[in-house]
């Protein structure tokens, strides 16, 4: 549960960011940060469905991208 709320609090600082139209660099660190926790989330709900895989996928492949 407490990899959920850590999830959910890096939203709103995300959403949070873009709305004050923070500089693109801290919303990609941002999103970063978002990804390992995400990531983590997975791994201890035993998310190991192929859509959970795929959308941390695609964002590991748009956050490399820069």
């Amino acid at each position: 549960m407490e990899e959920a709320r850590a999830v959910l609090a890096r939203l709103e600082r995300i959403e949070t960011l873009e709305r004050d139209a923070a500089p693109a660099a801290a919303v990609l660190e941002e999103l970063r940060s978002l990804l390992v926790e995400a990531e983590l989330w997975a791994r201890v709900e035993k998310a190991s469905d192929s859509a959970t895989a795929d959308a941390l996928d695609g964002l590991r492949t748009a956050l490399d991208r820069g």
